[in-house]
């Protein structure tokens, strides 16, 4: 499929209006104490559009170089759903990260074999789109920023995949992740070869998560909540010791 065809740019409007949408869906939901109908409802369709064809896949299409979910996207759509589900800071900060980093590549340069009117054209799109949604209505609409315990503990969890796909890619021969060659037209063409383009990569992803972590915060006030807390955690202290 080209990448930059009629059947990307359409995609792409939709994505634009979803992202409006997620936002002004968050700030309305923002004064909820718990997750709403509508969060528990799009935790509960992520699956309903992925499950089925990674099911048809591992029955009827099993090819162990794109079959099995090891790639973060099919990581990215459990925090997902899990994010959705529950609001709670770690799967949140994940679905954030992952979203507005690695998934939404697969909207600017997406690796899709099928088209109009494939099935699997729908799913993957579906897939993409709602991850993305998800982390701007999570944290830019509903104000949930990531804390820097949620950064590194994103960090972490992203190189312990990395480095047991990689491990597997070794195995069994296969390109998980793309850590073993680049695909086909993507933004890691912008980087040097392997395996350097994989350092750079992580430099670049770890740098990122920062300064959105940065960001988020500021827009959400937490830095200034996480420092009135620290503020009022001392002064319990020391009121204990006196």
């Amino acid at each position: 499929m080209d990448p930059y065809g009629t059947t990307h740019y359409v995609p792409l409007a939709v994505f634009a209006v979803g992202l409006v949408v997620a936002v002004v869906l968050g700030r309305r939901h923002a004064s909820e104490p718990e997750p709403t109908r509508l969060s528990r409802a799009w935790a509960l369709l992520i699956p309903v559009v992925t499950i089925p064809f990674q099911v048809i896949d591992l029955v009827a299409n099993f090819d162990i170089g794109v079959t099995l979910p090891l790639h973060l996207c099919d990581l990215a759509w459990i925090a997902a759903t899990w994010a959705l589900w529950t609001h709670r800071p770690f799967p949140v900060a994940l679905t954030f990260f992952w979203g507005l980093t690695l998934t939404i590549q697969g909207v600017v340069t997406p690796s899709l074999n099928e088209d109009l009117p494939h099935p699997r054209y729908f799913a993957f799109w579906a897939l993409h789109l709602l991850i993305v949604w998800a982390a701007v209505y999570l944290v830019v609409g509903l104000r949930k920023a990531p804390r820097w315990r949620d950064y590194r503990a994103a960090v972490l969890t992203t190189l312990v995949w990395a480095s047991a796909t990689y491990a597997f890619n070794v195995v069994a021969d296969t390109n998980y992740g793309y850590l073993v060659r680049k695909p086909r037209s993507s933004i890691l063409d912008l980087l040097g070869p392997w395996p350097w383009y994989v350092v750079q990569e992580i430099l670049v992803v770890v740098t990122a998560w920062a300064l959105l972590t940065l960001l988020a915060q500021r827009w959400s006030g937490t830095h200034r909540v996480e420092a009135a807390v620290d503020v009022q955690d001392l002064a319990g202290r020391g009121r204990e010791e006196v």
